[in-house]
């Protein structure tokens, strides 16, 4: 927290120091050059006005959620408060330096100490605003987020330090306080016409909902685990052993409304996944189009998957997975329906760190994930709407998802019955006076359809179950 309050006087103290002495330059005849009233010169190109030309940037963020179980089960809420600064410098021989912080409060919740006393299960969704790993902290929730080097070639960048990606697997999964954030080094490529090449090498992760970096196999397990494929509990938290992470990803469209996406992350040690995605747009008018999709995944295990002790290890020995889904859809200036559809087949589990990311899928719908299964056939419709304006955005999703049964141990990891989801979610950009907020309304709903056999641990915080979400951001 020391760290924390230190960083902000020192950009404050910073920027004063910077508005201070611009009351007392003027202009010099040469260009890129400032003249202090005392003839004092500095040079535009030197790192003292790299910083003195640099960006400050802000973000507050109000969260309020609260899930209501089937009856007899326990209920839950909370309010956080949260707020964080970037500073990042000018370029300097085309080098920019980075650092941001955020800080959050807990204002108002349920006590996430307590478990259930009909399952004996914890809290799912609330606590992941705060610190998962420390359900009663309350007080010290801050964390150094971004802390960075960045190189800039026309187009192209290379950064290496603490960062921000957004990938098919490792992602933002900004659906709490705080996003996902990587440590590593990280290549954005622009020098191809319509073409984006990434490489990457991570070996840091900090997941949303913690306070702290975590080595590649340290960050596997901090989530809850499920069972292995005999229905034994997963024993791989704390025990996965990996180098880190290589990722390369092709983004192109050199095509006219064709783009094409392969994404492959190679997680050293425990498991190789790559992605393959189409997506096209079919002009019906100039004010409409079709859309058509197509995407496959396909996973296997590196080694022993992480750990040489089955029960251990994260990926099963020689497993493997695939899966493989479709899009069809309609869009013009301000609707666009799709039906989604995404099939896991029954060869193993698809398995990625949920502290990662989100799923790549395109049935995916928040609040809840396919990560984890096998044989799994899923359905979801999304209607959405979009002001001219682009200030109000609107959508409404309805999916089915049939997973094995809960009982199948060896395509369903986490215990969850096949289920029916609702969204319904509303955002809103303020102009004017409150330029710079935006507000956010998530309703989710989940009704169970398969069997639990009595067991209201496949219930509990799993389906027959409303979560609703009201998200207040300043971005400045």
């Amino acid at each position: 927290m020391k760290n924390f309050f230190a960083v902000i006087y020192i950009l404050a103290s910073l920027l004063f120091t910077i508005d201070t002495k611009a009351q007392h330059q003027e202009i010099s005849e040469k260009p890129g050059v400032w003249k202090e009233k005392s003839d004092e010169k500095i040079d535009s190109t030197s790192i003292l006005n790299a910083f003195k030309k640099g960006d400050f940037s802000g973000h507050f963020r109000y969260f309020f959620m609260a899930t209501n179980n089937e009856s007899g089960l326990s209920d839950y809420y909370a309010n956080a408060v949260g707020g964080g600064v970037k500073f990042e410098t000018a370029k300097f021989h085309d080098f920019q330096f980075g650092v941001s912080g955020y800080y959050i409060f807990n204002i108002g919740s349920s006590d996430f100490t307590q478990k259930d006393p009909v399952t004996n299960a914890s809290n799912r969704y609330e606590v992941a605003l705060f610190d998962i790993q420390n359900p009663s902290n309350k007080d010290n929730l801050s964390r150094l987020e971004e802390l960075y080097l960045k190189y800039n070639y026309k187009n192209s960048t290379i950064t290496f330090g603490k960062q921000l990606l957004n990938t098919s697997f490792i992602n933002l999964q900004d659906g709490r306080m705080r996003p996902t954030e990587v440590n590593g080094i990280w290549v954005d490529f622009n020098q191809i016409k319509k073409t984006k090449i990434n490489l990457g090498y991570l070996y840091g992760i900090s997941p949303r909902s913690t306070l702290k970096y975590f080595e590649v196999g340290e960050s596997i397990g901090i989530y809850p685990t499920g069972v292995n494929p005999d229905g034994t509990k997963s024993g791989y938290a704390g025990n996965l052993d990996s180098n880190g992470i290589y990722i390369v990803g092709i983004q192109n469209e050199s095509i006219k409304n064709l783009k094409t996406l392969l994404w492959n992350q190679y997680a050293e040690n425990i498991f190789n996944s790559a992605l393959f995605q189409m997506d096209y747009r079919y002009d019906l008018n100039p004010n409409s189009k079709l859309l058509f999709g197509f995407q496959t995944v396909y996973q296997y295990a590196l080694n022993f998957g992480g750990n040489k002790d089955p029960s251990k290890t994260y990926f099963e020995k020689n497993g493997n997975s695939q899966t493989f889904g479709g899009r069809l859809g309609w869009q013009n200036k301000k609707i666009e329906l799709t039906l989604n559809y995404n099939r896991i087949t029954a060869k193993g589990r698809y398995l990625m760190p949920r502290e990662w990311g989100r799923d790549p899928f395109y049935t995916f719908m928040p609040r809840e994930r396919n990560e984890g299964f096998g044989d799994v056939n899923a359905v979801m419709t999304k209607i959405q709407y979009t002001n001219p304006k682009k200030t109000f955005k609107s959508n409404l999703a309805v999916g089915y998802f049939d997973l094995p049964d809960v009982k199948n141990v060896a395509l369903n990891k986490y215990g969850l019955p096949s289920y029916v989801q609702t969204n319904a979610d509303i955002r809103y950009q303020f102009q004017g006076m409150l330029k710079g907020f935006d507000a956010q309304l998530l309703y989710v709903h989940k009704f169970n359809v398969g069997e639990t056999y009595g067991n209201k641990n496949y219930i509990f915080n799993k389906t027959n179950m409303s979560n609703i979400n009201f998200i207040l951001n300043f971005n400045f």
